[in-house]
Order: structure tokens, then C-alpha cells, then sequence
């Protein structure tokens, strides 16, 4: 398909992936999906452990609940830990890819639950404002695009690409270094594009992606995040199930720590001061990741700028 071209409907070989847990009955990201006109595939990933699994099948169709083997999941998994945790959404991440393979797709988006909005974000000023959209297709089409450059020049390593969150834009847009304003990040987290050829495993019961995308990313791989468009969730801890009973039992101090133990080169704890303070890992990105170089800065290439 031609840069220039849309299509009626999203394509064939892409579809979203909401890894749930016991809110079949509260369904924020499908009702979002809609809002936006979203007209591809939707699959709901649930585990066997989940108690709501009919409730499910029953509000959205046995043929869009996709259950795996919770117990299966954990025992190919690298948890970082002994706590034997079930609660953690690390599980349904990995078993995203083996499900997407089975499902002939080439493309597939993993979103949490509890997305209650998707907006434009752009500068107005000193100020980011927010829009709705309208047309969803075009935007995951966008992205689909912008995930293939990536890939090729990974170099066959393993990506992935994101919506941006909120907590990305603290401090505005005023300064120069404001996150905005640099347009990709190098990370990826919450809302996750990925290819099926490039298969990413996720570790630690908790802060699975910072950890994925900090470990993986020294090593040469490549994650971002696009400022552009932001996803809005619902507020934390504000939602039985999903991920909500871990939190509560330990707070993020645990849940920072899995990062450190994977990255203590680039990774240290502190402490977050917004509404409430709290204890929230601090990536060094300048010993994180290769940094990528401009092209005109090749040898032997002359540069006018």
C-alpha cells in the first residue's frame, strides 16, 4: 500500500491485544476502541486462573477470549524472584507472541484494561494541549509503518514502539530538554507495538517493561516512544484485578527494585514528588543505551550543517 493510500478497514495481519484480569465488566480500553472508530481485530488475553473467564466469553465472544496456562506461563518465565506471584501481567506479555503466531498475525498491539482515552498531543505555546482522535486506523497504520523502519535498522534485533503516558510530559514543554520536545523517547512501555518476528521476553513479576526495555535496550535493541499521541488510564490502584492487588500488597519500592537488579548501572531508586510522593526507579540514560549518531556524521561524509 502506497504511503498516500488509506484503507477502508484495518489490515488483516494486525490486531490489539488486551491483557486483562478479572474487569470483564469493566472494560475501559474496548469502550475507548470503539469511541475512536477503531475497525480491526480485538482479542482479550486472559489466563485460566481468572474467574470471570465465562463472563468474558459471554460479553465478547469465545472467539475474541484467548486463555493460556497461567502456571505454563510462569514456569518459562524469569520472575527475578521466588514469590511464586501469580497477580502480574508479565505472563499474558510473553504469551502475547506465541498467541500472535498462532493467530497468523504479523503485527499485534499489547494494551492494558483500563485506557479510558488516546489523544493527539501538540504544542500551543508554552502549552501541550490535547485532541481527540477521530480515526484510529490511520494512527496504529502510522505506527505499523514507523515499527518497520525500526526493524530495519535493528538489525534483526528484538522492538518494540509506544503511545507515550502522562507522566512522560512533567514539566511541560517550556524547556528545551522537556520530553516533548525531544519527540522519541528511548523506551517503550504500558501500550506496546511489536512485530511477531521479533520476539521480546519480558522479566521481573513486576516493572516487567522498564526492565525489558533498559536491559535489552544496552544491548543494541531498540524501543521508543512516541510523543505525539498519549494514552490516558484510569487512576492507579483505582480498579479491582489486573495488576492492582500487587500493587497494593507492596508498593512500588518492590516494584522499582526489579529494574535496579537488572540494570544497576543506569538504574537507581527515587523518589517521584507529584500528587503523592513515592518511590520510583531513575534510569541514567547517558550509560543506558547506544546512543544513535545522525548519518551526516558518517566518516568521510561532509556535512553542511
Amino acid at each position: 500500500m502506497k504511503d498516500t493510500e488509506r484503507r477502508e478497514t484495518m489490515r488483516d495481519d494486525f490486531a490489539v491485544f488486551i491483557l486483562t484480569h478479572g474487569r470483564a465488566d469493566n472494560m475501559a480500553t474496548a469502550k475507548m476502541l470503539k469511541k475512536t472508530n477503531y475497525t480491526g481485530k480485538i482479542y482479550f488475553i486472559i489466563d485460566n486462573e481468572d474467574e470471570q473467564a465465562e463472563r468474558y466469553r459471554e460479553l465478547f465472544g469465545k472467539e475474541s477470549v484467548i486463555e493460556f496456562d497461567k502456571q505454563k506461563a510462569y514456569d518459562h518465565t524469569d520472575t527475578m524472584d521466588n514469590f511464586n506471584n501469580h497477580s502480574a501481567i508479565i505472563y499474558a506479555r510473553n504469551e502475547s507472541f506465541r498467541i500472535a503466531k498462532e493467530l497468523g498475525l504479523k503485527y499485534f498491539l499489547m494494551l492494558d484494561d483500563d485506557y479510558r482515552d488516546i489523544h493527539f498531543r501538540y504544542r500551543d505555546g508554552e502549552k501541550l494541549k490535547a485532541k481527540n482522535i477521530r480515526n484510529m486506523d490511520v494512527i496504529f497504520e502510522a505506527m505499523i509503518h514507523f515499527l518497520d523502519v525500526v526493524k530495519e535498522i535493528s538489525g534483526g534485533g528484538s522492538c518494540a514502539i509506544a503511545f507515550a503516558q502522562g507522566g512522560d510530559f512533567v514539566g511541560g514543554v517550556k524547556k528545551k530538554s522537556a520530553n516533548f520536545n525531544k519527540r522519541v523517547l528511548r523506551k517503550a512501555m504500558n501500550s506496546l507495538f511489536c512485530r511477531t518476528d521479533c520476539p521480546i521476553e519480558f522479566r521481573g513479576t513486576m516493572n516487567e517493561d522498564v526492565t525489558t526495555y533498559t536491559t535489552l535496550g544496552s544491548r543494541g535493541n531498540l524501543f521508543f516512544t512516541i510523543c505525539d499521541i498519549c494514552v490516558l488510564q484510569l487512576p492507579t490502584q483505582s480498579l479491582a484485578g489486573g495488576m492492582t492487588e500487587a500493587y497494593l500488597e507492596s508498593g512500588t519500592y518492590l516494584k522499582t527494585f526489579y529494574s535496579v537488579m537488572s540494570m544497576p548501572s543506569c538504574i537507581k531508586v527515587s523518589m517521584m514528588y507529584s500528587k503523592h510522593r513515592r518511590v520510583h526507579h531513575r534510569i541514567d540514560w547517558e550509560t543506558c543505551v547506544p546512543k544513535i549518531l545522525n548519518p551526516r556524521y558518517k566518516k568521510g561524509v561532509k556535512s553542511n550543517a
